[in-house]
């Protein structure tokens, strides 16, 4: 894999803003699409957050890092906002990081995003750093409390690792609406609270379930509870193995009930968000209907539970579900219509290809 050329160029010029926008669709088309029908700060704002949690994320993810070198490379990272000895240290520290070359880019060139992130309002940034450091401290934990891979026991320690790496992202982004769209007063925020970490978290649920087998190989991590897998006769360390797939898929049963449920209450979140506000419910409603739509194939498959397998839609359903999800968001009663479609099966528009 090669960086794409703006991201090259950006880092050649040493341009903050030109970076950080050229690395995003790098690590992630989805919000990449969304991120930019975002106007204004409220835009810079989502981007600069996501790239940070990103960072993090990829710290935790690194394979082969001794647990305390990750939890200093945490300590550095929340310093670094104000310390610019913290930062560079973190800037050498991540130069021993394997993985994505895309993700590993963006890491270790955190100075460049921190110097954007830095042009933000005060009080914006004051509220991004909470919630980014609420995820990092969250994934410091794990990481030390499972220093051989993370090995999730429960469906109670299931739940606090979502908080941590998805749940605060809901209550970021919620936050982040209130303080950048007038159309989201104090009474509209208190109603988006009380669904937006539901929100967040059926998207991580479901990204957990259709990459049980990517996990397990490439990050040596397994998400689905061992109590889960045990109550069906199987175990993590056997979560792939070919004689023990039913029960392993079994296993799932609860996790995939979770993700129906979230998905629903985040459904609700996005039906909630004022028609005025027409950026953000573009921004939120394709990983929405992604995450429906990757659940009723992964309700249907086992690949997620066979060696290098994986869930994903076709190219041309994520084509068709951005052109119409994108008609219909100003609508609820088209939104409601569109996810129960989804829900029952592929929608693919035939010129979408």
């Amino acid at each position: 894999m090669t960086l794409p050329a703006p991201v090259t160029d950006a880092l050649r010029r040493r341009d903050a803003a030109r970076f950080c926008e050229a690395i995003l669709p790098a690590v992630s088309r989805t919000f990449a699409l969304g991120i930019k029908v975002l106007p204004g700060a409220l835009g810079q704002a989502v981007l600069d957050a996501y790239l940070l949690c990103r960072i993090a994320d990829t710290v935790e993810d690194a394979p082969g890092i001794d647990p305390h070198v990750k939890a200093a490379l945490f300590d550095d990272f929340l310093a670094a906002f104000d310390d610019a000895e913290a930062l560079a240290r973190f800037s050498v520290g991540v130069q021993a990081l394997t993985g994505d070359l895309a993700h590993l880019t963006l890491t270790q060139n955190t100075p460049l995003v921190i110097e954007h992130f830095k042009r933000l309002p005060a009080n914006t940034q004051t509220l991004v750093r909470k919630w980014v450091a609420e995820m990092a401290i969250g994934m410091r934990k794990f990481v030390l409390l499972y220093p051989n891979g993370i090995r999730i026991q429960t469906i109670d320690e299931y739940k606090e690792y979502c908080y941590y790496v998805a749940g605060t992202v809901g209550y970021m982004l919620t936050d982040l609406w209130h303080e950048h769209s007038p159309s989201i007063g104090s009474r509209r925020y208190e109603i988006l609270r009380e669904r937006c970490r539901a929100f967040a978290e059926a998207l991580q649920t479901v990204n957990i379930l259709k990459d049980v087998a990517v996990d397990a190989e490439k990050e040596n991590s397994v998400y689905v509870p061992e109590e889960l897998l045990r109550a069906h006769g199987s175990s993590q360390s056997s979560i792939l193995a070919p004689e023990l797939l039913l029960k392993n898929r079994e296993a799932l049963t609860q996790l995939i009930k979770l993700a129906w449920h979230d998905l629903e209450e985040a459904l609700i979140y996005l039906l909630d968000i004022p028609r005025r506000a027409v950026s953000i419910r573009l921004f939120c409603i394709l990983p929405l209907l992604l995450a429906y739509a990757t659940l009723r194939d992964l309700v249907q498959s086992n690949a997620m539970l066979t060696p290098g397998g994986s869930v994903k839609i076709t190219r041309r359903e994520v084509k068709s579900l951005l052109m119409t999800g994108s008609m219909l968001v100003m609508s609820n009663a088209g939104v409601r219509w569109l996810v129960a479609r989804v829900r029952r099966r592929s929608f693919e528009l035939a010129f979408a290809g």
